[in-house]
């Protein structure tokens, strides 16, 4: 890397550390009788593959594979005597697989006995035990050292006084929590991270675990009473025993959607540990992407030519639906997903059936969930053409570079479609392509200055593109985003870069939406409420778990569950639908509506 660690890290980077390379190793032959450690003499092709595979799959942080490689548990499999060549040999392989791609961190773990007051080795006996080992991966050539799974304070403090007396580098230290937060020994997670902090660790937090969700919790804890960067790297669950190997349950998708989540509650950087592979470090990879490019967004000013036209068109006149908003007319529109195939005629009778009934426009998801649809701007263009109603064409950043943005909002300007819904777009990893690139360029809040500029005129170069575009600038809100001072933030970011109007993600929570709603009338742009109407206690329960910025309350679960017969959960789902709409129709400017599996004509009763 051209930067050191301490750099980046004092910029503010966020940063994927690789996963569990001893548990690849045992996936590979190499069993728990065995020091894993010493594969780095034995199997150095092995090791060294594996690190390779780490960092293909995306991490920017190679542990070294020495979690166990000190003089007391070496011991235990005769090798205390090769531990210098064990731990150079694990920074060197480390080193090797980075190609000057990833940092190398020397890894330390805990030395497997007990130190005062618990046990009879001294302060200063531990202290020399993580001196020697981390002499030995100082030669092997470490960028930062991470002190892995500790549940004794009194010994990670050990660790990082031998690495401070040793020599410079940063000093990432983790401790090993239970689902209350508590080490081992009962220290509450509040006291041992402002001890690592004071200490003088540079990234502090914890790994391990039961699994990811107890560590999210711990994270808003710790960002209470420290300012310091923080860490979380989860095990993949509790590992079970099947055909006599210890197998861990938790899917990459699971581990990309923690990352996600880590990162917009504030981590600064997330990994695995027990139980996570290559595969684990992919999934989170596109979710550092995404908040990658949340990070860059900047709402930067419209550059404006003195010779280049301003927009041509006031926003009243724009389009049909600005126009009704500009008027404070309420407005419903329908989402019709685009189709798996390249054949419209079901899609174009639903649209035709909505424009019947009333609805003002049709939203167009542009990949919803990470899915491969027709083109939603193809799917925007023919429901216009075929139907007669205007679309919202929603447009996610993920599968585009800038250039790539430029040229389809310019086709979509020529082809007379009007109304863009910015958004960054699912990171693939929620879809059936997980291994898909995503490119995330920009966030929504890049896409909006786009969208203003080429409305001023001006391409991306600020070079007039002649006549300007007149495009009717939307963006979503996420009322129950897991951090909703960064929401409030980017919201905010997205009106002063050009946003227009709002569409929240499906609201079940009436007061999430109205706390949003009274933080957002500053801003003076219209709101439109996502409505879901539940057809089942299976997609209730979907809604839940499996679909980022929703958030079902239980209530509302547990009252679908009271009814077995499917035809009665489909009537409490819309009930709850016409509740919602009662409850928030004076406060916001319209709706949009999802048909439940695209069926438009159960919606008739809400869209009147």
């Amino acid at each position: 890397m051209t930067e050191s660690f301490r750099t980046a890290l004092e910029q503010g980077q966020r940063f994927l550390f690789d996963g569990s390379t001893p548990t690849v190793l045992y996936e590979r032959g190499v069993f728990i009788n065995r020091s894993f450690d010493e594969a780095n003499t034995v199997a150095p092709e092995l090791v060294l593959a594996i690190h390779q595979e780490f960092r293909k799959g995306g991490a920017q942080v190679l542990t070294t594979n020495t979690w166990a490689a000190n003089r007391l548990k070496l011991k235990d499999y005769g090798l205390s005597d090769d531990l210098g060549r064990i731990n150079r040999a694990g920074a060197e392989l480390a080193r090797k697989a980075a190609e000057g791609e990833a940092w190398v961190a020397g890894c330390l773990g805990p030395l497997g006995v007990r130190i005062e007051p618990w046990g009879p080795t001294s302060f200063d006996e531990a202290r020399d035990f993580f001196k020697e080992q981390v002499e030995a991966l100082l030669s092997g050539g470490v960028d930062l050292f991470v002190l892995e799974s500790f549940g004794d304070l009194n010994e990670i403090q050990q660790a990082i006084r031998a690495i401070r007396e040793t020599c410079p580098l940063p000093v990432v230290a983790m401790m090993t929590p239970n689902d209350e937060g508590q080490t081992l020994y009962g220290t509450e997670p509040e006291w041992y991270i402002r001890k690592l902090a004071e200490w003088g660790a540079d990234l502090v937090g914890v790994n391990g675990g039961n699994g990811p969700a107890p560590l999210l919790d711990l994270l808003r804890r710790f960002k209470e009473v420290t300012d310091r960067p923080l860490v979380l790297q989860p095990s993949a669950g509790l590992p079970r025993m099947v055909d006599g190997r210890l197998l861990y349950m938790a899917s990459p998708e699971y581990l990309g959607e923690f990352a996600r989540q880590a990162l917009l509650l504030g981590a600064q950087a997330v990994g695995g540990c027990a139980g996570t592979t290559p595969a684990h470090t992919r999934a989170m990879r596109a979710a550092l992407r995404q908040d990658q490019a949340f990070l860059e967004a900047k709402p930067e000013p419209v550059l404006r030519d003195s010779e280049t036209p301003s927009v041509t068109l006031p926003f009243s006149k724009r389009s049909a639906f600005s126009g009704k908003l500009h008027r404070g007319r309420f407005v419903t529109t329908v989402e019709l997903v685009p189709p798996k195939g390249s054949t419209v005629d079901r899609l174009i009778d639903k649209a035709t059936r909505c424009k019947a009934m009333g609805v003002d426009a049709i939203n167009v998801p542009d990949g919803p969930r990470a899915m491969a649809r027709m083109s939603a701007l193809a799917t925007a263009l023919l429901i216009e053409q075929e139907v007669g109603i205007e679309t919202i064409l929603h447009y996610a950043c993920r599968d585009r570079n800038l250039l790539g943005m430029q040229s389809d909002l310019l086709g979509a300007s020529a082809l007379g479609l009007r109304n863009i819904l910015a958004i960054t777009g699912d990171p693939p990893k929620l879809g059936p392509y997980p291994q898909a690139t995503a490119v995330f360029d920009v966030d929504s809040i890049g896409l909006v200055n786009i969208l203003s500029r080429l409305n001023s005129g001006l391409d991306l170069g600020g070079s007039s593109i002649g006549a300007p575009t007149c495009f009717s600038v939307g963006v979503g809100a996420n009322p129950v985003a897991p951090d909703l001072e960064k929401e409030q933030t980017r919201f905010r970011y997205k009106v002063e870069a050009g946003a227009e109007w709002a569409i929240t993600q499906p609201v079940f929570d009436t007061e999430s939406l109205f706390r949003f709603l009274e933080f957002s009338s500053a801003f003076k742009i219209p709101v439109l409420a996502g409505i879901w109407p539940l057809k089942s206690l299976r997609n209730a329960e979907f809604m839940a778990n499996e679909v980022p910025g929703v958030l079902v309350p239980r209530s509302i679960l547990e009252r679908m569950a009271r009814w077995e017969a499917p035809e009665d959960q489909l009537k409490q789902g819309f009930a709850i639908a016409r509740e919602l709409i009662d409850a928030i129709r004076s406060s916001v400017q319209g709706l949009q509506i999802a048909a439940p599996l695209g069926q438009v004509e159960l919606l008739e009763e809400l869209v009147r």
